[in-house]
Order: C-alpha cells, then structure tokens, then sequence
C-alpha cells in the first residue's frame, strides 16, 4: 500500500512541474511616451465606449447595423464558435476516457477441432456462447504537462480569436464613421458646386445682357460660360461619388447598394479641445491586435512545452470491469459473473527522436516568430497613434487658416460683383473671385473630412472601440 502512495505521490508530484520555461511579451522596450504626445499622462480615449465619441442617430444606427450584419464580424463570431468548441474538447482531455462494452456472439467449432471435441464432450454443445458487458477506463497521468499545454494553447488561441472580433470591431466603427463623414462631405462639395453654378448662371446673364448692349465683348460672355460649366460639370461628378461611397459604406452594413439616411452637416460635427492618448505601453492592453499578438505568443509557449514533452515517457493507467457469463441465463448472477481487469504502462518513444526533435525545433522558431511579431504589432501602434497625433493636431492649424481663407474669398466675391455694377472692377476680378471662392470651400470641405477621420484614426489606433 504504500508502494502505491508513493507512486501515486511521485506522479501528482511530477504534474505539477514544468518541463519548458514560458517566454513573456517584450514590453522593456516600449518608449514612456508618443512622439508630440505628453509623457506620463496616462488618460486616453481608448477607454470610452463609441457612443460617447459617436453621437450622431444615424452615424450611431449605421454602426449598430454593420457590427450586427457585417460579414468580416459574422466570419468572426464563428471562429470564436469554434475556438470555444476546441477548448471544451482540451479540457475533456484531462478527464479519463470512459467506455460501456456490450457484446453477445456464439462461435461453432470444427467437430474435427479440440475445441468441438471438447465442447461436446463438456458442455454437451456444438456451440459456445459468450455474453459481456463491461465498463472500461483509460487515463493518461499528465506527468509532463502534455495535456495541460494543449489546453493552454487551446485557452490561448480563443483568447486570441475574441482579441480578432475586437479588433475587426474597432475597424468597423472606425471605417463606417469615416465613410458616413465622406458622404456629408461630398454633400457639402455639391451643395458648393450647385450655389457657384447658380451663382455662375447670374454673372452669365448679367454679362450676356451687356454684351447685347455693347458694353462688353464676346469674350467676356465665353470666359464667364466657361466657369459656369466648370461648376456644372462638378455637378454629375459629386454625386456619381455620392452614390458610389453610398454603394461602399452599404457593403460595410453587410447589405446591398442602397441609398443612405443621414442628417445635420459635416461642420456640425466638432473634436473634443482636449483628446487624451496615454502612454504606448498602455496599448498592450487596450489595442485588440496587440493582445493577440500577445496570446499568439502564450500559444507558442504552450506548443513548446506539448512539443517537449513527447520526448519524455507516457503512463497510461486503465481499468475494466463487468459481468461475463457464457450463459444467458446467469449473464446477470452476481456476485459470480463480475469480472476486473486493472493495468498500467510506460511508453517511450525510441526511433523517432529525430521527428521529435524536429517538432520541437520548429516549436522553438514558431515561438521567435510570435516574439517578432509582438514587436511588430507594438512597434506598428505606436506608429499609428503617433501619426494620428501629429495629423490631428497640424489639421487643426489648417482648418483654421482654410476657413478663414473661404470667408475672405466669399466676401471678396460679394465685393467683386458690387464693384462691377458700379463699374469699378472689370469682369475677370469677378471670374477669378467666383473661381477662388470654389475652390476655398471644396478645399475647407475636404480639410474637415481629413480632420474628423484623423480623429477617428486616433480612437482606432488607441483601441477604442471594442467596448
């Protein structure tokens, strides 16, 4: 009895250790701050939910819709389906493996056989019956944690495809916002192109009236023409983009080409004065492809020490009990038709050490693999934020200077028509005004555009949106 205490000891004793030492996510290396970002401020806008960010009905219902329809985040909630299945099964390989036996079979010996001679002559037969039923047991004692390892990739690669769905998530807001501001931009761009070719049609007039009277020549008349048809021709072009960008952002809803609903303007949408983007280390736990990247490497870990452990012996504990009988009549007499069967074994591996050696090997290079690309998804964040940063704030100086730049050039272009009614500016100060004032507030439209996307770029690139 205490022989087996003793083994019994030495195998818990031995599942308890650990055969290959876990490499842990570079971090030492990841700078205290963003470029142009504040060091050691550690709020950041990752943390706020899309609602708080994202205010607007529609652009709110167009995203509710795309999380719900789009076909990346169904292709996602499936791998997580099936992630989670691969786990179950990991966690049901600890326990022992469970079999009920029932078997009946009658079995004719040759008369010319020593088993027909002898059922004859015994059992007074010519057949022999045999009736079972049975339980068995199979266990493998996890001695070197090949069964934990493999449910600790499994664990990993589920954490891992959730880390997926948020990260495809985060892309789907940050990607529908966008494309729902380009939308109101190109309304803006056409509701501009629509008033210059209004504005451009009255100037024709005016002229063509002046030119019947002999004020004015040909020339002027055809100059003015061709900036009315320039602003025309801005027309058709804005709103084939219109129902272009409405097919795009349709497909990013998981639905056909339709038109889309939408309401207020693009410069009814405003960025906070104040955007807070924290510290990069601060990303391995806010950005969804980083923490992938960060269970990809558990993953790794955990296939290292499966690979490991198959250089080692398995011990393999079963059981089996039942009642056998080679009667039907006393199949079920109890206690006298019971049966046990108890057994134990030790394989090890000998002739295929090269092979083991070799999964190993590879076990080892895939783990540098998840080392690198860890670094590679902190390194490529922190680029990102660092460019949204820069961006967000140098757009904010151009705005500025843009906008009132399209004010001046609306006043000058009132100005410019007051003045050649009185007959104090010719003609062309009035084409070139109308022609700068366009240009100005298509220029102001797309500068707005860039400003409220590098925003979102920001949010996206933080990790904002999964919550």
């Amino acid at each position: 009895m205490k022989r087996y205490q003793f083994f019994l000891g030495l195998i818990i004793f031995l599942s308890a250790c650990h055969i290959s030492k876990d490499i842990e996510a570079p971090i030492s290396d990841i700078p205290s701050s963003y470029r142009n970002g504040k060091a050691g401020d550690t709020q950041t806008i990752a943390t706020l939910p899309w609602r708080d960010l994202f205010r607007e009905p529609e652009l709110q219902a167009l995203i509710d819709s795309a999380l719900a329809n789009n076909l990346d985040m169904q292709l996602a909630i499936r791998n997580i389906d099936i992630a989670r299945h691969s786990l179950r099964q990991a966690r049901m390989s600890l326990l022992p493996a469970a079999g009920l036996n029932i078997g009946v079979s009658s079995t004719i010996p040759s008369k010319n056989s020593l088993n027909g001679s002898l059922t004859e002559q015994f059992l007074g037969t010519s057949h022999i019956e045999d009736y079972t039923a049975n339980l068995g047991l199979s266990w493998e004692a996890d001695i070197w944690g090949k069964v934990r390892s493999r449910k600790r990739a499994a664990l990993a690669s589920y954490l891992q495809t959730e880390e997926v769905k948020r990260a495809i998530q985060t892309n789907i807001v940050s990607m529908v916002s966008q494309a729902y501001y380009h939308l109101l931009m190109l309304d803006e761009q056409l509701k501009v192109a629509q008033k210059n070719a209004a504005l451009s049609d009255s100037t024709v007039r005016i002229l063509s009236l002046q030119q019947q009277a002999g004020q004015v020549t040909a020339l002027a008349t055809q100059q003015a023409n061709a900036q009315r048809l320039l602003a025309l021709q801005l027309v058709p072009q804005l709103e084939q983009e219109v129902e272009l960008q409405e097919n795009a952002l349709s497909v990013l809803l998981g639905a056909y080409p339709h038109g889309i609903k939408r309401s207020g303007t693009l410069y009814s949408f405003s960025i906070p004065s104040t955007v807070y983007a924290g510290i990069p280390v601060q990303l391995v736990r806010s950005r969804p492809d980083v923490k992938g990247s960060e269970f990809a490497l558990a993953r790794a870990n955990a296939n290292v020490g499966l690979a490991k452990a198959d250089f080692f012996p398995s011990l393999v504990v079963s059981a089996s009990t039942g009642i056998n009988s080679f009667k039907a009549s006393n199949w079920f007499a109890i206690p006298s038709s019971l049966f046990g069967i108890g057994a134990g074994s030790i394989a090890q591996p000998l002739l295929q050490r090269g092979q083991i050696r070799a999964r190993y090997n590879i076990s080892l290079a895939e783990r540098d693999q998840a080392v690198i690309r860890f670094r590679q998804s902190v390194l490529q964040a922190v680029e990102e934020v660092s460019g949204a940063i820069v961006r967000l704030e140098k757009l904010e100086g151009q705005y500025r200077i843009v906008k009132e730049r399209a004010g001046v050039l609306q006043q000058a272009t009132r100005n410019a028509q007051l003045l050649y009614q009185n007959g104090m500016a010719t003609y062309l100060e009035v084409i070139t005004a109308q022609s700068n004032s366009l240009q100005s507030e298509l220029t102001l439209a797309n500068i707005k555009l860039e400003q409220m996307n590098a925003f979102t770029e920001l949010y996206r690139s933080l990790g904002g949106g999964w919550q």
